[in-house]
């Protein structure tokens, strides 16, 4: 098996050393594991791509490569330049510090990566390590380093990547803020929504009088709804959530339902 992996924390952040060893796991002595990964932190960018400018690539290593670019775009880098003759089979995009539940995974660049590379039919996961007093000290990525493997293994098997829509599936997948021995298992769940609060900008003046706006993120341990990704973590469990690039609301579909006339056929 052919593994491109990336992340949004830059190509030297220690989750992208963790996602690399439980890449290899995952291939036999054919398989083959490419790095293609943004040069800085990347953070909160979501689905972004360059489309105004051109990014710089430079290889760093045997099958290592940092684009000066987005998640999104190092995914883009990897399918059409760096692995162009052999393309990947699996996409795997993290291992974030910090979670991606909730609403985070609309800002998220890991996400986005794995949104894109969906997109272009991969098989592709997002994996993202919630941070928290249990976990913050030691290890933080014991759990994604311990049970990432066996749940991937667990998704190809499966093989659901296709659906009844269009769009391809990907699947994001946030390990809860705690050692792996203390984990309590997977559980399959929809996207939640934290109910304290969203981002927004602090202002914030300089001692030379100018203004600057840092964003705030709210609270991670807001509570959500029974069944949901955040409260899934929370709880100590491993969430697993199919997601697809799809936005139409289906439920919005339905109460407006005649409301604009028939759909064309």
């Amino acid at each position: 098996m052919r593994i491109l992996i990336t992340n949004d924390d830059g190509i030297d952040a220690p989750g992208l050393a963790v996602l690399h060893e439980i890449a290899n796991q995952l291939v036999d002595e054919t398989g083959e594991v490419w790095t293609v990964a943004p040069l800085i932190e990347q953070s909160g960018v979501g689905h972004c791509v360059s489309y105004t400018h051109p990014m710089q690539i430079e290889k760093r290593g045997p099958r290592q490569f940092a684009v000066e670019g987005t998640p999104a775009d190092c995914v883009l880098a990897g399918l059409f330049h760096v692995m162009v003759d052999h393309p990947p089979e699996l996409v795997l995009s993290g291992v974030n510090r910090g979670n991606n539940s909730g609403e985070n995974a609309v800002y998220s660049g890991t996400v986005g990566a794995s949104m894109e590379a969906a997109l272009h039919g991969c098989r592709s996961i997002a994996l993202s390590q919630s941070i928290g007093v249990r976990n913050r000290g030691g290890d933080a990525f014991d759990a994604a380093r311990t049970h990432s493997v066996s749940l991937i293994r667990k998704l190809l098997e499966l093989d659901v990547w296709k659906s009844s829509n269009d769009y391809s599936l990907f699947y994001n997948v946030n390990f809860p803020p705690r050692p792996a021995a203390e984990v309590l298992g997977t559980r399959l769940v929809s996207q939640g929504l934290r109910s304290n609060g969203t981002f927004r900008v602090v202002p914030y003046q300089s001692p030379s009088r100018r203004q600057f706006l840092y964003v705030q993120g709210p609270p991670q341990d807001g509570p959500t709804q029974p069944g949901t990704d955040v409260h899934a973590n929370l709880a100590g469990y491993v969430s697993v959530t199919p997601m697809r690039a799809d936005l139409t609301s289906t439920d919005g579909m339905r109460a407006l339902d005649g409301a604009f006339g028939a759909s064309p056929t």
